[in-house]
């Protein structure tokens, strides 16, 4: 299944000061760093050397990974026009039939885990609360089964 591009105003801003962060700052460092280890001689058994180019492959994996992703992405900026039903960015509320509540605001896959209440658009549970209004019950397939959810809130920060 194809991610979705959309992302949060917060998210698209953490993700290009991650990638100013390595491209103007730690990859510098690690290329200053393999410079130092390989004027020590025998490459091949110079673990400082061999651990600073495997940094430094990762490094540049991260950044041509961020790079592509910030071309994609399609920041969302405003609100929806209809704020009673649940869209990309809302904070919804929901409880499960033991009571339990839960708060999770709808993000895109590269932001998802920055907080532990954010979860993605294209999760199962997010495609199930897409458009749904509050006192909507909503039935979702989670790996232990299938599970029911009310809806209590909605909102947009």
């Amino acid at each position: 299944m194809k991610r979705s591009n959309l992302i949060t105003e917060e998210g698209a801003t953490r993700l290009r000061n991650e990638l100013a962060d390595l491209w103007k700052n730690k990859r510098p460092e690690v290329t200053r760093a393999i410079t130092a280890a390989a004027a020590e001689g025998d490459r091949s058994e110079n673990a400082e050397y061999i651990y600073r180019k495997k940094q430094l492959r990762e490094m540049d994996r991260r950044i041509r990974y961020l790079q592509k992703r910030t071309q994609e992405m399609q920041v969302i900026e405003h609100l929806p026009p209809d704020q009673s039903k649940v869209f990309f960015g809302a904070w919804v509320e929901i409880e499960d039939n033991d009571g339990n509540l839960f708060n999770h605001r709808l993000v895109g896959s590269d932001e998802f885990d920055y907080k532990p209440e954010y979860i993605s658009i294209d999760s199962p549970l997010a495609r199930a609360l897409l458009k749904k209004q509050v006192d909507d019950e909503v039935s979702v397939h989670l790996p232990g089964g299938i599970k029911t959810f009310f809806i209590n809130t909605i909102h947009y920060k």
